[in-house]
C-alpha cells in the first residue's frame, strides 16, 4: 500500500506533531510519502525523523501549479490513497480529485474548522469558506477524537464515511530538555521563581486557547497564594491584548508572557501544573506532551480531552470559559502539593497505555485497509 500525505508546511500546531509522530511509525506499515509546499521547520523536522518528504514549493495558497505535478507524481509512482491535513491542502486535494482517478482521497479534521481563521478577519471569512467547500469533495474523513464527528456531519458526511483517530505519542522516543534555572533564567531573575509553584499553559497565541481565562483564574489565585507564578509560552496575533490584560491586573510580577518556545520540553520540564484553557480543540498534543514528564494537568472540557483526564483521579477538568472553576482547581492543587505528583504519574500511565504513536499508526493502518477494500 502506498500512500501519499499532502500538508501545507508551515503548520506549527498539532497538525505537525500529529502526522509527524503519525508517519514515523506508520512507515513501518505502509510506502509513505509527504509533500509540502514550503520549506521552513515542518520539512527539517520531518526530514530528520527519517521520513520522506519532498517540497512542491507555491507561490501564494492560490497557486494551482502545483496540482499538475502532484497528479504527475501520483501517476509516476502509484499511490494508493491521498491523505490531506488541513486547509491549504485541502484546497489542493479538491482539484486534484478532479484528475486522479478511482483512487480515494481522505482528510484528517486536527479542529473545528469553523474556528481555525478566527483571529483575522479576512481569512475567516475566505479561507474557512473554501475550506468548507473543499471538504465536501472527500470521499472519507478522519477525525482526532470523538468531539470532531458531528461537526463532520454537519457538512452533510454520511457517518459512514468518518473513521475515528486519536492522538498519540512517542513516548519511546528520547526527550531533551534545558535545566529548569537555564531555561528560566532567560526570562526572569532567579528570585522570581525560585520556591514557587509554576503553573503554565504552553499555546498559540490565538482567540481559541482562551488565554484569557487563564489570565483571569490568575487573577484570582495570586491574591490568597503568594508563591505561585503563571507562564504563557507561544507567539500569536493576541500577544498585544494579553500583555495588556496582565498590565490592566497589574500581574506584571506573577505573569509571564514568554513568546514562542522552539522546544516545548524546556517549558513543560520547568513548570509543575500544565494548564489547556482553551474553548476548542480536538486533543491538544501539549497535554501528550507535557504527560511524558509526568506533569500534572488542568484543562477545560474541550473535544476528546475527557478521554484522558478522569476529573479529580488522573487530573482536573473544568467547564470552557469558566475562570473561577479553573482558579479553585488551581488552589486545590497548591493547597495539596501531593496531588500535583500523584495525578502527574497517573495522567502519564494512562496515557502510555492509550494514546501511544504505535497505537495512532495501527487504527491508522487499519482505516486504511478499511477503504481500500471499499473500492
Amino acid at each position: 500500500m502506498k500512500v501519499l500525505h499532502l500538508i501545507s508546511g508551515g503548520d506549527t500546531g498539532g497538525a505537525k506533531t500529529h502526522i509527524i509522530n503519525l508517519c514515523s511509525k506508520l512507515k513501518n506499515l505502509v510506502k509513505l510519502k509527504i509533500i509540502c509546499f514550503m520549506y521552513g521547520p515542518f520539512y527539517d523536522e520531518v526530514k530528520n525523523a527519517g521520513i520522506d518528504i519532498d517540497v512542491i514549493p507555491q507561490r501564494s495558497r492560490f497557486d494551482l501549479s502545483v496540482v499538475d505535478k502532484i497528479y504527475q507524481m501520483i501517476e509516476h509512482e502509484g499511490y494508493d490513497i491521498i491523505h490531506c491535513h488541513g486547509a491549504r491542502a485541502n484546497f489542493i486535494g479538491m482539484f486534484l480529485k478532479r484528475k486522479v482517478k478511482n483512487r480515494p482521497f481522505i482528510t484528517t479534521i486536527h479542529s473545528d474548522f469553523d474556528l481555525d481563521f478566527q483571529d483575522v478577519f479576512y481569512k475567516r471569512i475566505i479561507f474557512s469558506y473554501l475550506n468548507k467547500v473543499s471538504l465536501k469533495r472527500f470521499d472519507y474523513f478522519i477525525s482526532v477524537g470523538s468531539a470532531l464527528i458531528d461537526k463532520i456531519k454537519s457538512l452533510g458526511v454520511d457517518e459512514k464515511k468518518i473513521f475515528l483517530l486519536y492522538n498519540g505519542f512517542d513516548f519511546a522516543k528520547e526527550i531533551s530538555f534545558e535545566e529548569k534555572d537555564a531555561f528560566l533564567s532567560r526570562y526572569m531573575d532567579k528570585s522570581v521563581y525560585q520556591s514557587k509553584t509554576i503553573v503554565g499553559n504552553l499555546s498559540r497565541l490565538y482567540k481559541v486557547k482562551g488565554l484569557d481565562v487563564f489570565i483571569k483564574a490568575a487573577n484570582l489565585v495570586v491574591k490568597d497564594n503568594p508563591n505561585v507564578i503563571f507562564l504563557i509560552g507561544g507567539s500569536g496575533p493576541q500577544r498585544e491584548y494579553l500583555q495588556n490584560m496582565i498590565n490592566e491586573f497589574k500581574l506584571n510580577d506573577k505573569v509571564f508572557l514568554l513568546g514562542n518556545i522552539r522546544n516545548p520540553y524546556d517549558f513543560f520540564n520547568a513548570i509543575d501544573i500544565n494548564v489547556i484553557s482553551s474553548y476548542s480543540e480536538t486533543f491538544p498534543y501539549s497535554i501528550l506532551e507535557a504527560t511524558a514528564l509526568e506533569k500534572c494537568c488542568i484543562s477545560s472540557k474541550v473535544g476528546s480531552v475527557p478521554d484522558l483526564i478522569e476529573d479529580g483521579e488522573n487530573g482536573f477538568l473544568f467547564e470552557v470559559g469558566d475562570y473561577k472553576e479553573l482558579s479553585k482547581k488551581i488552589e486545590t492543587l497548591l493547597n495539596n502539593k501531593e496531588l500535583i505528583t500523584t495525578f502527574g504519574k497517573r495522567l502519564s500511565q494512562k496515557a502510555k497505555e492509550k494514546f501511544s504513536a504505535e497505537n495512532m499508526a495501527k487504527m491508522q493502518f487499519e482505516i486504511y485497509k478499511k477503504i481500500i477494500q471499499k473500492i
